[in-house]
């Protein structure tokens, strides 16, 4: 019962932040998710504000994160066509190019600032170096995910200030990405949209109203035999246990894999059941939306109960080193958006840009939030270019095996070994579009169609 109880409360925290989006102007204009709202207004009512919360409750809600990532991670390749190589290629190659330079990156400029500036005057652990990639391209779930692995190699606090770092991305995601777009609608850089054209109320306040309202799933099966809901909650579950079948068997094989998080494989797991059951032509009774469902579901709750159990202890400890890679991976993210974007994309450079800012420093959700700010009706082609991208990328960063391994390899390679290889592999990928055409050292920012 005490579970059920910190649910409900959890709910109420999550209701309270919908009532704040709503109410609130400049939430509104911010265009802060509600569950980020409602985490912040737990965390207030916690152990580290007014202790409203009981510590029982707390206790509940601590362990959420780590479990719903392996849910949202199950999910993403469940429901979905799975094209050839070639197609996915020719449509998302320069946005998996422009996403992996992105991702690899805030590897580099945080490897580079905890090398030279963090180590020798704040001795912080090496692996300091992974809280921004872990919590920026990662978020909150995969922050969850990697607690024990950070403290399986000795930093211990690696997991909260992760989930700090996830915090201070995902509001970078969604505020700057604004502020982006507004600089953006008055330069003329967007396709789209103009300052005539604005931004609809109904969207700052999250409120569709009934003549614009749609449907959010649709019944593949008979509820009289089973709810459509439960079918989808069954295929999830089997995809994650098929990657916690693979976990075991890694976990067998080397005391190594004992680190090792669930979500990457749980992904894999997802990937495996939908290409048995398109094979099987057992497919056509899945639904996108409603696997979408229960993974928004999934996401707001692992958002708020994150935030919501931050140790500030841990936070305020490392307050200088934590605000010193923080403004170093905003910086280069900023970079990536506003000068990298239109030399590495021949069309629609605002919006593929500031599409892959919202994923590199929040979450997928916020990436394709932005990209409905400025491509409402997805009339360019940023929506199938970024989805492409996102099927070979999630694989390995933003939660997946680079993401997942990368304490190790720092551990294993050190410091500037560590450097030296990140800047390879964006080397190898800008090279490849470059040779791809798809690079343009001399571009014309003014939008054309």
């Amino acid at each position: 019962m005490d579970f059920l109880f910190s649910l409900c409360i959890l709910s109420f925290f999550l209701l309270l932040g919908k009532i704040f989006r709503a109410n609130i102007k400049i939430l509104q204009t911010l265009f802060l998710p509600s569950a980020i709202i409602a985490g912040f207004i737990a965390l207030a009512c916690g152990p580290y504000g007014l202790a409203l919360i009981p510590d029982w409750v707390m206790q509940h809600w601590t362990p959420l994160p780590g479990v719903l990532i392996n849910v949202v991670f199950a999910t993403l390749f469940l429901g979905v066509d799975i094209p050839g190589i070639r197609k996915i290629w020719d449509a998302g190659g320069s946005q998996l190019c422009f996403g992996s330079i992105a991702g690899v990156g805030q590897y580099l400029v945080a490897l580079l600032v905890t090398g030279l500036i963090l180590v020798p005057l704040f001795k912080v652990h090496q692996l300091f170096a992974c809280i921004v990639e872990v919590g920026f391209s990662g978020g909150h779930g995969t922050a969850a995910g990697m607690k024990d692995a950070f403290k399986g190699y000795g930093f211990a606090e690696g997991g909260d200030l992760a989930l700090m770092s996830a915090t201070v991305g995902i509001l970078t995601a969604v505020i700057g990405g604004m502020i982006l777009i507004n600089i953006a609608i008055r330069k003329d850089y967007c396709t789209h949209l103009s300052v005539k054209k604005g931004i609809p109320l109904f969207k700052k306040k999250g409120l569709i109203p009934k003549e614009k309202r749609f449907s959010i799933a649709t019944a593949t099966v008979a509820s009289e035999a089973i709810e459509p809901l439960s079918l989808h909650f069954a295929i999830v579950a089997i995809a994650i246990a098929i990657g916690w079948a693979f976990l075991s068997g890694l976990q067998a094989l080397h005391s190594e894999f004992d680190k090792f998080p669930l979500f990457p494989l749980a992904m894999i797991g997802g990937l495996i059941v939908q290409k048995i059951s398109i094979t099987f032509k057992i497919d056509k009774y899945y639904d996108k939306s409603t696997f979408d469902r229960i993974l928004g579901f999934s996401l707001d709750v692992l958002i708020l109960s994150a935030i919501a159990t931050i140790k500030l202890d841990v936070f305020i400890a490392n307050f200088w080193p934590f605000l010193i890679i923080m403004a170093t991976g905003i910086a280069w993210m900023v970079f990536c958006a506003a000068f990298l974007a239109p030399r590495m994309f021949r069309n629609f450079w605002f919006e593929r840009g500031v599409t892959e800012f919202g994923m590199q420093t929040g979450v997928t959700a916020v990436g394709l939030l932005l990209l409905r700010v400025v491509d409402p009706l997805y009339k360019t082609d940023t929506a199938k270019a970024f989805g492409f991208k996102q099927m070979i990328y999630e694989p390995f960063l933003g939660g997946g095996f680079i993401t997942a391994f990368s304490p190790m390899l720092i551990t294993k390679l050190g410091l500037w070994k560590s450097v030296a290889a990140s800047f390879f592999i964006m080397l190898i990928f800008f090279l490849v579009s470059y040779f791809n055409g798809w690079v343009n050292l001399k571009p014309d920012l003014k939008c054309r169609e």
